[in-house]
C-alpha cells in the first residue's frame, strides 16, 4: 500500500507540474536540456523526417534513428498521450529499480550469511539485518520517484526519462539473470548517450559470478556476455541504417556529436567552458583526454578492485558518467544518486554527507540565479555559472569517492575488526584529499 501511495504521489506530481505554468520554464533550463536529449530538438527531428528532409544533415537532431521514428509515429497519432508516456516510464523506472534493488539486496545478505564466520567479532553495526532486505528497496524507488533532479528532468520531457527507463531495464535483467533482456537495454542505452557501454564490465562479471557458482565456466560466460553485446549493438545500429534507407549519416550526427563535443551550449558538464577557452591547435589532444577520462580510465582499475561486488562497480561508472560526459543534465545525476541507498551498510564510513548534501543544494538554487545574471541582467558572466557548476561536480566526485572508500573500509573492518591497534593506540583510516 505504501508503494502504491508513493506512486501515486510521484506521478501526481509530475502530473501537475507538467501542466502548469512552469513547464516551460523547465523544459528550456539549460541543466535540464541538453543538445542531445533536448525534446524540442526531437520534435524538430521529426517534422523534418516527416517533409522528407534528411534531420542528420543539419546541427539539429543528434538522437537515433529509432527515437526519431517513434516520435514521428507518436506525433502523427498520438501527440496528446506524449507527456503521459513520459510519467509513465518515469515510474516504470522507479518500479524496476525497487525489483532490482529487492534482488541485489538479498543477495548481499546471503552472501553476508555465508561469509559471517570470517567476520570480526565487533562488526555486528556493520552488518545488513533482516529488516533492510524491506527497508532499502522502498529508499531506492523512493529516491527515485522524489528526487527533484528525476521530477525536472520528467517534466522538461528529455529523452533521458527513456535512458533511465534502460538503465532500470538493464539492472532489472541483470537481477533476473536475463543476459538478453540486459544486454539489449544497454546497447538500446548505448545507442542514446554511447558512454554507458562501460556497463558491459559490471554486467558481464555479475552474470560471470553467478554462473560460476552454479558451476559454470567464467571465462566463457564472460566471452558470451561481451560478444553478446556486441551483435546487439551491431545489429541495432544496422536496422537504424536499414530504417534510414542505407543513409550511416546518423552515426556522425550521434555518436561523433557526443564525442568530439561540437556544441559549446552551456550545461552542468566540465567540457563547454574548458572548450569555450581552448586554443583550437590543442582541441584535439584535451578533447580526447577529456573523453578518456569519462570512459576508460576509470573502467579498469575500478573493474580490478570491484570484480567481486558488480553492482558497486556499475553505480560508480554510472556516476563518473554522469559528471564527466560532455553532455549532462540533472536527469543523469538523479539515476545514480537513486542506487546510493542499496549501500546503507557503508553508510557509517561515508562522513562527507553533509558537506556533499549541502554543497549540491546550493549549486542547485545558485546555478539558475547566476544564469539570470549572466543571460538576462548582464551583471555577471560565464565565470560565474561554470563556478558554480564547477562546485557542483566537485561535490558528486566527492561522493562518489566517499562512497567507494567506504566500501573498502567496511570491508577491511569486517575481516580486522572496528578498532585496529597498531603499537596500542587505536588507529584510523583516512582519505587524504
Amino acid at each position: 500500500m505504501k508503494l502504491a501511495v508513493s506512486i501515486a504521489i510521484g506521478a501526481a506530481v509530475r502530473f501537475l507540474l507538467m501542466n502548469s505554468r512552469y513547464s516551460q520554464a523547465i523544459q528550456n533550463r539549460v541543466e535540464v536540456s541538453t543538445p542531445i536529449n533536448s525534446w524540442k530538438r526531437v520534435e524538430e527531428g521529426a517534422y523534418l523526417h516527416a517533409n522528407d528532409i534528411n534531420p542528420y544533415d543539419g546541427d539539429v537532431y543528434h538522437s537515433n534513428p529509432l527515437i526519431l521514428l517513434s516520435t514521428r509515429w507518436l506525433l502523427a497519432n498520438v501527440p496528446g498521450a506524449i507527456p503521459s508516456l513520459f510519467i509513465l516510464l518515469d515510474v516504470l523506472s522507479g518500479i524496476l529499480l525497487l525489483l532490482a534493488a529487492r534482488v541485489f539486496i538479498r543477495e548481499m545478505y546471503e552472501k553476508q550469511r555465508k561469509e559471517m564466520a570470517t567476520y570480526a567479532k565487533d562488526t555486528e553495526e556493520l552488518h545488513l539485518v533482516e529488516a533492510d532486505l524491506y527497508a532499502v528497496p522502498m529508499s531506492v524507488a523512493f529516491a527515485y520517484l522524489f528526487n527533484p533532479y528525476a521530477i525536472m528532468n520528467c517534466v522538461g520531457q528529455t529523452t533521458t526519462v527513456w535512458s533511465n527507463f534502460l538503465l532500470s531495464t538493464f539492472f532489472y535483467g541483470l537481477s533476473r539473470q536475463n543476459r538478453l533482456l540486459t544486454f539489449v537495454a544497454l546497447a538500446l542505452e548505448t545507442q542514446v548517450n554511447l558512454y554507458p557501454f562501460v556497463l558491459l564490465a559490471p554486467g558481464a562479471l555479475h552474470i560471470a559470478n553467478r554462473g560460476t557458482a552454479e558451476g559454470q565456466s567464467r571465462f566463457r560466460s564472460l566471452a558470451g556476455s561481451c560478444v553478446m553485446f556486441v551483435i546487439i549493438f551491431l545489429g541495432i545500429n544496422y536496422v537504424s541504417s536499414w530504417l534510414m534507407g542505407g543513409d550511416w549519416s546518423f552515426l556522425d550526427a550521434t555518436y561523433g556529436f557526443i564525442i568530439n563535443c561540437r556544441s559549446l551550449q552551456p550545461n552542468i558538464g566540465l567540457f563547454w567552458y574548458f572548450f569555450t577557452e581552448m586554443f583550437d591547435h590543442f582541441r584535439t589532444l584535451f578533447l580526447y583526454s577529456f573523453q578518456i577520462n569519462a570512459t576508460l580510465l576509470y573502467l579498469f582499475p575500478l573493474t580490478f578492485k570491484l570484480q567481486k561486488e558488480p553492482i558497486m562497480l556499475a553505480t560508480m561508472l554510472i556516476g563518473l558518467a554522469a559528471v564527466f560526459r560532455s553532455y549532462p543534465c540533472v536527469g543523469d545525476v538523479s539515476f545514480y544518486l537513486a542506487l546510493i541507498p542499496l549501500w546503507k551498510s557503508i553508510s557509517l564510513f561515508m562522513k562527507n554527507n553533509f558537506i556533499v548534501g549541502a554543497t549540491i543544494l546550493v549549486t542547485s538554487v545558485l546555478a539558475p540565479t547566476v544564469w539570470h545574471l549572466w543571460i538576462y541582467n548582464n551583471s555577471a558572466n560565464a565565470n560565474f555559472y561554470f563556478g558554480v557548476t564547477l562546485i557542483f561536480c566537485t561535490a558528486q566526485i566527492f561522493l562518489i569517492t566517499d562512497l567507494f572508500f567506504g566500501y573498502i573500509k567496511r570491508e577491511f573492518c569486517l575481516k580486522h575488526g572496528i578498532r585496529v591497534l597498531v603499537d596500542g593506540k587505536e588507529a584510523r583510516i583516512t582519505l587524504e584529499y
